[in-house]
């Protein structure tokens, strides 16, 4: 595998990964309805995580890659399915509510996952680091305040849910260091995909939409693809500091893809949304500076 040793190549590197993921949201916006077809959204994208990781691990490892399944005990099926979980409440969340909402919840994952290190790792949680999720506490209290009033409070509930998803994975990785993270995502994939199998059986469904949303089903799987990929091969070189600040990339141009007017979605965020978005990255950068010195990696593998 590719290795980068200059963690001024490796920066850039994880923002291109930021970047391919901050288009997830656009293109969910320019499918044909997609909060009537979540399970077949689900299962293709699923499918197209679990064909791409396994192919990328080939390449790396060689035929020996398989044993990675073997390896993944009981941390991994936990981050497996807690990331699948992340990803089935994504869409439930961005069909239900803004993409500003949905990215916003997403970026409180430090401070969720912060807590759920306190409650099953029993790690320390530093009185700056309390401070941090306070902040940003009130800011997703506000954004519940303005999402009560226009009806969309269950978009901004599932999103808080994919939040507590994927950092359940974060912990995972943490309890088992040792645990294949790559093959962990694509347990994930293949959660979705048999999840999303069962429901589309169950309400005799058909597994196709339309080819447009199949197209954009698998973009969208492609595209985490590639930005776990860089990200794997960049966040190696930078501490975990720098690596939640560089996780802005991901919710401030997914913001900006769906409001800029030349993509024609147009989707401006509301007054309580800038607000309570405002004080969440106000946490994340205080957080950031509060563990500068920690030069702790948290690189997938």
């Amino acid at each position: 595998m590719f290795k980068l040793k200059n963690e001024g190549v490796a920066i850039p590197v994880v923002l291109i990964a930021g970047i391919l993921w901050s288009f997830g949201p656009l293109v969910v916006r320019y499918m044909n309805q997609p909060e009537l077809v979540p399970w077949q959204y689900l299962f293709a994208r699923g499918i197209t995580i679990f064909i791409l990781l396994n192919i990328y691990l080939f390449f790396e490892e060689g035929l020996d890659f398989y044993k990675n399944y073997l390896k993944i005990g009981l941390s991994g099926l936990v981050g497996g399915m807690g990331l699948g979980t992340a990803m089935i409440t994504f869409i439930w969340s961005i069909t239900h509510t803004t993409a500003a909402i949905t990215l916003l919840c997403l970026s409180a994952m430090p401070f969720i996952t912060a807590l759920l290190g306190f409650l099953f790792l029993k790690e320390k949680i530093s009185t700056n680091v309390w401070v941090a999720i306070i902040i940003a506490t009130i800011g997703i209290f506000i954004m519940a305040i303005g999402d009560f009033e226009k009806g969309s409070l269950f978009g901004l509930t599932f999103g808080l849910i994919s939040a507590i998803g994927f950092s359940v994975f974060s912990v995972s990785l943490r309890w088992r260091k040792e645990t294949p993270k790559f093959t962990t995502v694509a347990i994930a994939g293949i959660f979705c995909a048999l999840i999303s199998s069962v429901v589309i059986i169950e309400t005799q469904s058909n597994f196709l939409s339309s080819s447009l949303n199949q197209g954009l089903f698998s973009v969208h799987g492609t595209l985490v693809c590639l930005g776990l990929i860089l990200y794997s091969i960049g966040s190696k070189n930078i501490p975990a500091a720098e690596l939640t600040l560089l996780s802005l990339t991901e919710v401030i141009g997914g913001i900006f893809w769906v409001w800029l007017p030349i993509l024609g979605i147009n989707e401006i965020p509301s007054n309580t949304t800038v607000i309570g978005g405002f004080l969440i990255f106000l946490a994340i950068i205080y957080y950031s500076l509060m563990i500068k010195n920690n030069r702790r990696f948290i690189a997938l593998n």
